[in-house]
């Protein structure tokens, strides 16, 4: 499960160190590499972010999407959604396909 925040942490800063930009592409995610580049899709519609900070914490939530790749997929009125993950190596490629890792068995479940 994917879910987004927005202006309510904007400047704060993110576990890498930068302020968090609720207009930039990227993401939170608890176990993979800072910097990593992942593949969101919800419902056929797919955003490319790079992790830069730690969470999502609450529920089976996997991810949190900054409000700007939210709103590029159509999860932002959704408020979360079952998503798919692809890590991708920093070549653009799929690497990962996350319906074998990175928490999986969280994305499977809605809620």
């Amino acid at each position: 499960i994917a879910s987004w925040y927005g202006a309510e942490l904007a400047g704060h800063r993110t576990a890498s160190g930068e302020r968090f930009n609720p207009s930039a592409l990227t993401a939170a995610h608890r176990t993979l590499p800072l910097g990593s580049e992942v593949r969101v899709t919800y419902q056929g519609h797919s955003v490319v972010v790079r992790i830069n900070d730690r969470g999502p914490f609450a529920g089976h939530r996997v991810i949190d999407l900054s409000r700007a790749a939210a709103e590029q997929i159509g999860l932002r009125r959704a408020g979360s959604g079952r998503v798919t993950l692809s890590v991708l190596d920093p070549d653009g490629r799929t690497d990962t396909d996350s319906d074998s890792t990175v928490d999986q068995s969280d994305a499977a479940v809605d809620g």
